[in-house]
């Protein structure tokens, strides 16, 4: 019988991380209450469950579509309006991507290289919507990502030097659409199965999760720090291109604080791109509960005034309306605007205005105050049917 060499210490690069981590969240700066100390440890909880899933279901050779952040795995703000799926690649390999258009008013590809870091943002060497693809009768698509070759076509794109992910996006409109399926092969690999995983990789693997679980709580630190926090509070900047995103997404950014007796009224033009969302993020740069909380609304979902504005009201107490926005009880947070699969610039005139005001005086700052209330009854029925939207898009 072969004698077997057992490892010492397996785990200790995650749990040694996963213990920075937990020091980093109970000194972070931001921390005011306990609620936003739970939510950065519950943070942490999904974290570690998104990267041990990541490194063990990472296949160069062989790779996959994987769930990049999900609603127990949050990172980065997520947009709750998205379903984000990546798998690794390679540039000098050669990738078959095909699937099936859902009905979903956004589809989009970004080739990355490099990776998010605390003090750098991957590039996207190319980022592009399914506006160019060819997508066939039944809605079925191919497109193929390589390295460079001697003849140009339209399904084939080439990948950039450093190229290690290919990321895609899914976005909803007022989550009644379905959403598609796509899947992904190497062509010099299909048909054939990878490597079992031997000891050494299996050790290997946790410590490259306690690298990427350090490297994602750093990163993420940072990020409102650069696009976020310099801006003077409860404003909202002009529209921009995203940072490290979308050559097709503009956004709009800020942070607020308000007290109990406060309210934001934010003013915005309904655009005629086929995405607009706003959301609420925390201090830990992930969205607020979706599900059960009106915490996001997007052109589709909002009430839109008479005059084409779109008026929504953030606030910690319900001010009777149908565009309130819920903090869930946190006094500070994040505010993102996004405009996707855009043919134009936004604007300055295109985006948002913001107000803050006493929540008892919430009617006076509505010119359409009587259009805009909602009882109690048809919040509820507004809740579940984010709920309902939610279960049947995550099944789907």
């Amino acid at each position: 019988m072969a004698v077997i060499t057992r490892p010492t210490d397996v785990t200790k690069p995650l749990t040694d991380a996963i213990a920075e981590a937990e020091k980093l969240i109970a000194s972070a700066r931001f921390v005011e209450t306990e609620q936003d100390l739970a939510e950065g440890y519950d943070y942490l909880a999904g974290s570690v469950a998104a990267i041990v899933q990541l490194v063990r279901s990472r296949q160069l050779s062989h790779p996959n579509f994987v769930t990049s952040t999900g609603p127990m795995t949050k990172m980065g703000l997520d947009n709750p309006d998205t379903l984000y799926y990546h798998a690794d690649i390679e540039p000098d390999g050669t990738y078959l991507v095909r699937g099936h258009r859902g009905s979903t008013v956004d589809l989009s590809f970004q080739v990355l290289t490099g990776d998010y870091t605390p003090d750098t943002v991957p590039g996207g060497d190319d980022a592009f919507d399914d506006r160019r693809i060819v997508i066939d009768a039944n809605g079925d698509f191919t497109i193929t990502f390589g390295p460079p070759i001697d003849t140009d076509h339209d399904d084939y794109f080439v990948l950039a030097d450093g190229a290690t992910m290919l990321a895609v996006r899914e976005v909803y409109g007022d989550w009644t659409q379905h959403k598609g399926t796509i899947w992904i092969e190497r062509v010099d690999t299909v048909g054939t199965a990878p490597d079992e995983p031997d000891l050494a990789r299996v050790v290997r693997r946790y410590a490259t999760a306690g690298k990427m679980l350090t490297a994602r709580i750093n990163t993420w630190f940072n990020f409102p720090k650069w696009f976020y926090l310099d801006e003077p509070v409860n404003t909202l900047t002009t529209p921009r291109r995203t940072p490290g995103g979308l050559a097709t997404q503009y956004s709009s950014v800020g942070h607020y604080r308000l007290a109990d007796n406060e309210a934001m009224v934010i003013t915005v033009p309904k655009s005629d791109a086929p995405y607009q969302g706003f959301q609420l993020g925390s201090m830990w740069y992930i969205s607020l509960d979706y599900v059960n909380h009106q915490t996001s609304l997007n052109s589709a979902q909002a009430q839109v005034d008479p005059d084409g504005m779109i008026r929504m009201v953030i606030a910690r107490r319900n001010p009777g309306v149908a565009n309130w926005i819920e903090t869930t009880g946190r006094i500070t947070g994040i505010m993102q605007f996004r405009w996707q699969r855009v043919d134009h610039p936004i604007r300055p005139e295109d985006g948002p205005s913001a107000q803050v005001i006493d929540i008892d005086d919430v009617r006076e700052h509505l010119p359409y105050f009587c259009d805009n209330v909602i009882p109690e009854a048809g919040w509820v029925d507004r809740i579940a049917a984010r709920q309902r939207a939610f279960a049947a898009r995550m099944l789907g």
